[in-house]
């Protein structure tokens, strides 16, 4: 009989991730408050993959970050929960729908990402590759300098959006002061 092996809280980073935020993914038996994927979709509204990994200043991936996914298009708010030390490759990966624009804005979510070493979480926004004119016209966006805006737009691979996050170095992805 082989004993399944859990993290116990002190092994978690921060406010026990695995143990308190997203139990089920690792195993726990108890019921997560939020999820990867967007349980009810609005009828007629196309679901979308992001899929991406953390990497630290040594472009070595993160296995045990934690990302929110944070969504309101004018017309839908979705929360999302992910961590990455389930998966072999240490990827995330959200289903949701493609968000609306919303006064001219160009479709957006936000990632909060929580780490080890991380005192205070870092927030992103995902703008998406495929709708470059809104892209070129939103505020927030345009107040990136321009050869840092790619760092924070998914670049679409079939039905999914690509989207890293490198937390230092020449890649480092933008990050706001919320």
């Amino acid at each position: 009989m082989s004993a399944k092996m859990l993290q116990t809280p002190s092994q978690t980073v921060g406010p026990y991730f695995a143990y308190g935020l997203t139990p089920k993914q690792y195993g726990y038996d108890f019921k997560n408050l939020s999820t990867n994927i967007l349980e009810s979709v609005p009828e007629g509204k196309e679901i979308i993959t992001i899929k991406g990994k953390i990497f630290d200043g040594e472009n070595k991936v993160i296995p045990d970050a934690m990302i929110e996914l944070w969504q309101n298009d004018g017309e839908h708010n979705f929360f999302g929960r992910f961590g990455t030390g389930s998966e072999s490759d240490s990827h995330f990966a959200f289903q949701t729908i493609k968000p609306n624009s919303v006064d001219g804005q160009a479709p957006f979510v936000t990632l909060i990402v929580f780490m080890r070493g991380q005192l205070i979480h870092s927030y992103t926004r995902v703008y998406f590759s495929d709708e470059t004119e809104l892209n070129r016209q939103d505020f927030v966006l345009n107040s990136v300098p321009a050869e840092r805006q790619q760092t924070i737009i998914a670049q679409k691979k079939g039905s999914c959006y690509v989207f890293n996050i490198y937390m230092q170095g020449k890649n480092e992805t933008v990050f706001f002061e919320i």
